[in-house]
């Protein structure tokens, strides 16, 4: 079984497996390119897995904001490298999500199909009309926390601003029913947040509208305050060929919650969707 490595603009990607499609798996906040090691295990007999750790989210490495088009070109020149001849399959969760959602639309050619995880349709009207006003202060209240956990480890620094910025992203992690250890969570990851409200490193005013042409397999979790996803999206999608929505009785990271169920679900999509 094929192990390899290698390093494109500073960042590890780690290739495992055989066969004849590649798997490109995004990992979203605050996690690592391990939130994939039980799904590469189980797909890694016939697929080749390809993952990394997103730019600054690497906390041996240190800070490195990256922006919506930099985010973009970086997945563009690692898909290109793992398979330049034919596209990929793209398994995203979270920031993820939007990350690749973004790179796919920009680069439809290079991108065969899509699993998504608990992010949907998040930048459409639909989207936000599904959202009642309380869902609406919660999305708010634990971004906002974040953004500014950034701001103030990345501009006071020194022995205050990162201790500080540490503490409040663990705390909110936590709160959230993350289970990725703290001493793997710091507050260099949180900068999609200051990007979404701060306007860091130029915002996502650029970002594409969500629409995927390709097929998507849709899995997300069900026992949540609110979805990331609109019921009328769900409904189309769930109409379209070669399409599938699939709903776990789990939060958030339904890849950590519940793996058996929702690897042995991606692993028959993908078989069935070749």
């Amino acid at each position: 079984m094929t192990n390899a490595s290698l390093s494109i603009q500073d960042i590890d990607i780690f290739i495992e497996g055989d066969g004849p499609h590649t798997v490109v798996m995004i990992h979203g906040w605050p996690d690592t390119h391990h939130l994939w090691d039980s799904t590469v295990d189980e797909l890694k007999g016939q697929y080749r897995c390809v993952r990394f750790t997103l730019p600054g989210f690497d906390l041996a490495k240190g800070a490195r904001a990256t922006s919506l088009q930099e985010m973009s070109d970086l997945f563009s020149a690692i898909v290109d490298a793992v398979s330049p001849n034919d596209p990929v399959t793209l398994l995203l969760h979270d920031w993820g999500c939007i990350f690749g959602y973004e790179y796919a639309a920009q680069h439809a050619s290079r991108v065969l199909r899509v699993v998504g995880v608990d992010i949907g349709d998040h930048n459409t009207s639909a989207f936000h009309r599904s959202l009642d006003a309380k869902a609406k202060w919660i999305i708010f209240g634990y971004q906002y926390w974040l953004a500014i956990a950034w701001n103030i480890a990345s501009k006071l620094g020194g022995p205050f601003g990162a201790p500080v910025g540490n503490r409040m992203t663990r705390w909110m992690a936590r709160s959230m029913g993350c289970r990725t250890p703290a001493a793997d969570m710091g507050w260099q990851m949180n900068y999609p947040y200051a990007i979404q409200w701060f306007g860091l490193k130029g915002g996502f005013r650029g970002a594409a509208r969500f629409k995927l042409t390709c097929p998507m397999l849709f899995a997300y979790g069900e026992k949540k305050r609110f979805m990331f996803h609109s019921p009328q999206w769900i409904a189309q999608l769930s109409q379209q060929t070669g399409s599938k929505v699939q709903g776990f009785q789990t939060g958030h990271w339904v890849m950590v919650q519940q793996p058996a169920a929702f690897n042995a679900c991606v692993l028959d999509w993908l078989n069935k969707s070749q």
